[in-house]
């Protein structure tokens, strides 16, 4: 059995190109899409998107982009 990613779901997308180990896909992602010759992405860090709620029993939010 086979096993493939989707990149067209959040899912996929984020095991693409959402960890420290795929940053060179992203940053070719990125100047593909964006096309700036002149000033490509030429590093990128991560950033926790874990946000813990302030008070018991709200819900943790995670947020894709800041």
């Amino acid at each position: 059995m086979c096993r493939y990613i989707n990149p067209f779901i959040d899912y996929g997308f984020k095991r693409l190109f959402a960890t420290e180990a795929n940053k060179d896909l992203l940053i070719s992602f990125l100047n593909a899409i964006i096309d700036e010759a002149e000033d490509p992405v030429v590093d990128l860090y991560y950033k926790n998107v874990e946000q813990i709620g302030e008070f018991n029993g709200t819900r943790t939010n995670y947020f894709d982009v800041y």
